[in-house]
């Protein structure tokens, strides 16, 4: 018998979607621009992250987003570039912060399908991910740099993850790495050949873990994210340090440079 539970919030030039069938639950967001996250959709992320995580109908969450060439932009540049003050950017840095921590702290796996390239804090929530399934056009890039900041708040996962020399490749290097190094370096734990083989290596997995002992598999959790306690007031601190570097100068120029290509 299949139990489905299914609820939607609409914000903005965005969507996020949430529905549970058969042990899996899966949480698709959109946004016409490259799947960008403006703050509003941000929070409706975490929110429906938690709420899934909570729901006892779900035993996996499959983390998903729409479109077919680009999993995640980062954070919305049009949104980025009216901070008008410290605690606005500090806020505004902090949403990366919520969708991670949510998904860490969900007592159940999450698995990543991405079908696309991905940018800045996208690669926070590929970090944040217990599992990750990518194609070989998925192509990623910490950009932070090339508008004015650095990778500050979604580094604290991306490190933990891949390990500090390679999140400094990223980080300095600050372009586009193919799936093939994201795979070798463990950002992405499955290459698929396609976007078919990609769904069906999401589902097969998705239903595997939705048959397995939850219990195991929560405890499993906890053991992965084990250290991260302290992650919450980490993130505030980068995100405070964010806010006041996107005010400065050099920063909003960068930013029009970058938009301008």
């Amino acid at each position: 018998m299949t139990s489905t539970t299914s609820n939607s919030a609409s914000v903005p030039e965005g969507l996020v979607r949430t529905s549970v069938a058969e042990g899996i639950g899966t949480v698709d967001f959109s946004h016409p621009k490259g799947n960008s996250l403006p703050a509003t959709l941000l929070n409706e992320l975490a929110t429906a992250i938690s709420a899934v995580g909570a729901d006892p109908a779900a035993r996996v969450i499959v983390l998903r987003s729409g479109g077919s060439t680009t999993f995640c932009a980062g954070a919305s540049f049009d949104e980025f570039s009216t901070v008008a003050d410290a605690n606005a950017g500090q806020e505004f840095f902090s949403g990366f912060a919520r969708v991670i921590l949510a998904m860490i702290r969900a007592p159940k796996f999450v698995l990543t399908r991405v079908q696309g390239r991905a940018a800045g804090g996208a690669l926070g929530l590929i970090a944040a991910s217990d599992y990750a399934f990518a194609v070989p056009s998925a192509q990623a890039k910490l950009s932070e740099l090339q508008v004015g900041i650095g990778p500050f708040v979604v580094g604290v996962v991306i490190e933990r993850k891949i390990g500090q020399a390679s999140f400094m490749n990223l980080g300095v290097h600050a372009d586009w790495h193919d799936a093939e190094w994201c795979e070798r370096h463990g950002l992405y734990s499955m290459l698929c050949a396609d976007a078919a083989a990609l769904d069906t290596a999401v589902d097969l997995h998705a239903r595997r873990l939705a048959d397995a002992n939850p219990e195991a598999m929560r405890e499993m959790k906890r053991i992965f994210w084990a250290g991260t306690e302290d992650w919450s007031e980490e993130m505030s601190a980068r995100a405070a340090m964010s806010g006041r570097m996107v005010l400065s100068d050099f920063t909003r120029a960068a930013l029009e440079r970058f938009r301008a290509r």
